[in-house]
């Protein structure tokens, strides 16, 4: 950003990158118009330091199972309907009921979601939520904005 003098930021720098981020926003919303898949996420917790950090927010997009490799974030359920964000590690397909499933691990974490796996293979195709969306391997995210989210779910009786 371009600093003035009084230690402040050239209001028109910050004019574009605002309007920059409502499109963006904007175009993200109208994708998702058409798809079951939520806009947004918001990170809770350690376990994908030092990719994600608690409070930020990121955005997801549907996709098919095929779609889904090794070295995404993905966003799923647990069988108790919690989401989880975790990195997909490894891939499986059953062949003979056709499903896709997805070992997943928390960059920050030493061992997988074994917990969360279907018949030991992995979290099945159905439970995924969305994969995050990335840009040249960079996770499109932003930071603490979700923090407001968190405070006020952690507010409710």
């Amino acid at each position: 950003m371009t600093p003035k003098t009084d230690g402040g930021f050239d209001p028109s720098l910050q004019n574009i990158l605002t309007t920059l981020l409502l499109v963006l926003l904007v175009l993200f919303a109208i994708s998702a118009l058409d798809s079951k898949t939520p806009l947004l996420a918001v990170v809770k917790g350690v376990s994908m330091l030092p990719t994600l950090r608690e409070g930020d927010i990121v955005f997801l997009k549907s996709a098919s199972p095929g779609d889904i490799r090794v070295g995404d974030v993905v966003v799923y359920t647990t069988p108790r309907g919690e989401l989880v964000i975790h990195r997909v590690i490894g891939v499986v397909v059953d062949h003979e009921t056709n499903t896709y499933y997805y070992r997943t691990e928390g960059d920050n974490n030493v061992i997988e979601d074994l917990p969360n796996y279907e018949r030991g293979l992995g979290v099945p195709y159905s439970r995924i939520v969305g994969k995050v969306v990335e840009f040249n391997g960079y996770v499109f995210k932003i930071p603490y904005l979700g923090y407001i989210t968190l405070l006020l779910r952690s507010l409710r009786p």
